[in-house]
């Protein structure tokens, strides 16, 4: 009989299809047998736990250069730290497409910074100028050299791109045969709409949710999806805020429109609301497309549950509540259009999902483990490899206590953010162990994985 390096012994095994209880054989950093009664040099006894597949985070904002020279203050250590904490052990994040420099000259040099990083990372590469040496030359290139995807804003003053522009960049995705993923709000209404606001004195952090309303995101999708469907190019729309948004790539995927979609946590757990506390307070809310309200967080259940949006990621984008680039660089009586989008989650995306997902009721266990694993895995270009259990599938494993609860604080994380939203609110389900390419990475609330030991993740596409 075979002996293992590791066996990890009578856990619930949870993949996107099926729920059973198993043993689980490691060599190196691969999954070699599920079976019973399996030996090991080391066996792990799961007895009570989930075992589930490492999460896979599509959408983080980590170390990231702004086009005014800023960089996002979560670097790879930092976040990939709290990645682990919280169960995630792949997470895809963003080059930056800033002036002065070529696109695959940032693509190397953000691929160089991932270095640091604690677990495996791919790479979306941002186009924000559609000039001929991007457009001919250089999306090519980074194709080649493995991105999972493009990313384009239809907002934002140093990022969105025209309709033209847009197009543009979709016929050369389609001959390089990338996924485009698509920043939906639309850029001359939301101008008017906070000049509009400002010009009323209505200068308060709610005012960013006012001034971004549903219809702004909901004519910006479907715009996107009609220049889509123009090349015949997939594209996905991140982060679908609300109901309205989600039935219009439910209208388009009915006509066959290649359109894929995914979501937030904090979509689902927090409201618009929450931008009104007190004083400054509410700018640690602020997210574009901004929080809305219950009814909408109620209504995008139905659609995780059918399969319109099929992903859960962070859309982690970490600034400091008291850093002197975060939320205040502008003052602390700034106007809402000045305070910077975004807000952390990538330690809390796995917890807070899978209490209100799973303790409330609304999918199976099947269900969150194709949404925050599976799915991501195979769109990216990273499955079979990332995103399952199964022999072959590299030994990215996290053992998840389903009984265990935990009162969410900041210092959880160990973040060089300062704060997050969800500081105070309790769940139940938690990772206690996560495995990294079968070698232990975190253990009840200590990270083990050392800087420099995640690896770079080429895209497989086709």
């Amino acid at each position: 009989m075979t002996t293992f390096d590791i066996v990890i012994r009578n856990g619930m095994i949870v993949t996107a299809t099926d729920k059973y209880t198993a043993d689980i054989g490691i060599n190196g950093s691969k999954i070699v047998d599920i079976g019973f009664d399996l030996k090991g040099h080391e066996t792990i006894d799961a007895t009570g736990l989930l075992v589930l597949p490492g999460g896979i985070d599509g959408h983080c904002h980590i170390e990231q250069e702004e086009a005014d020279g800023t960089i996002h203050e979560d670097d790879f250590v930092s976040a990939t730290g709290s990645a682990l904490l919280g169960g995630t052990t792949t997470v895809v994040c963003f080059a930056s497409h800033v002036p002065g420099r070529g696109l695959v000259e940032q693509f190397d040099a953000y691929r160089e910074k991932g270095g640091n990083s604690r677990i495996d990372f791919a790479i979306h590469q941002i186009i924000t100028r559609t000039d001929e040496q991007t457009i001919r030359d250089e999306i090519p290139v980074v194709a080649e050299r493995g991105a999972a995807g493009l990313k384009v804003f239809m907002t934002y003053d140093d990022f969105h791109l025209t309709d033209g522009q847009f197009l543009q960049v979709l016929e050369a995705a389609r001959k390089s045969d990338i996924i485009v993923s698509v920043h939906c709000e639309n850029y001359d209404a939301i101008r008017h709409l906070i000049l509009q606001h400002l010009a009323e004195g209505r200068t308060e952090p709610h005012g960013h949710a006012t001034s971004r309303p549903p219809a702004v995101e909901r004519e910006a999708t479907y715009r996107a999806m009609t220049m889509g469907e123009l090349v015949d190019q997939k594209i996905q729309i991140f982060h679908v805020s609300c109901p309205e948004v989600a039935e219009e790539i439910a209208r388009a995927q009915s006509r066959d429109v290649k359109v894929v979609a995914e979501t937030c946590p904090h979509y689902l757990t927090l409201t618009e609301d929450d931008l009104k506390r007190d004083g400054f307070e509410g700018t640690k809310y602020i997210c574009s497309p901004p929080l809305r309200t219950k009814a909408a967080q109620d209504g995008m259940w139905q659609y995780l549950r059918n399969g319109v949006i099929s992903i859960i990621s962070s859309d982690h984008c970490g600034y400091t509540f008291d850093g002197a680039v975060g939320k205040g660089r502008h003052g602390r009586d700034a106007d809402f259009s000045l305070i910077p989008n975004g807000m952390p989650g990538l330690g809390t995306r796995l917890p807070v999902f899978y209490d209100a997902a799973i303790n409330g009721g609304k999918i199976d266990l099947t269900d969150f483990v194709r949404l925050t694993a599976t799915t991501p895995a195979q769109r990216y270009g990273l499955y079979p490899e990332k995103g399952t259990i199964a022999p072959g599938s590299d030994a990215d494993l996290v053992l998840w206590d389903p009984k265990k609860s935990v009162t969410i604080t900041n210092a959880l994380f160990q973040s060089n953010i300062d704060y997050t939203p969800y500081e105070g609110r309790q769940v139940q389900g938690w990772p206690v162990k996560v495995f990294q390419r079968g070698v232990l990475a975190m253990e009840n609330g200590t990270v083990i994985a050392r800087p420099g030991t995640g690896r770079f993740l080429r895209s497989r596409r086709g």
